[in-house]
């Protein structure tokens, strides 16, 4: 998995821990309600103003979110063990 596409995770990832939707995502970073859902499908990548606006709405900064994609590019497992953990305990 490249980093580009674990970027999209991480921050599907983040954002689902915050069980909050793509649309409220959007609204707290100022974004249009469709690019959250483009960037975690990996449809765009988002810009280096949006991803700090997207970190800042997540409470993370865009170097967590930078550092988590690489972590899971490197070993896509790791979304893998935190998928399931996430859904088995909402």
């Amino acid at each position: 998995m490249d980093r580009i596409e674990a970027l999209g995770l991480a921050i599907r990832e983040a954002r689902q821990l915050l069980n909050i939707s793509q649309e409220k995502l959007a609204a707290t970073a100022k974004l249009h309600r469709n690019v959250i859902g483009l960037i975690e499908r990996n449809a765009t990548t988002p810009s280096m103003s949006s991803l700090f606006a997207i970190a800042d709405a997540l409470n993370l900064s865009a170097s967590q979110l930078v550092a988590r994609a690489e972590e899971v590019s490197a070993h896509p497992s790791i979304l893998e063990r935190s998928e399931h953990h996430t859904s088995s305990s909402g």
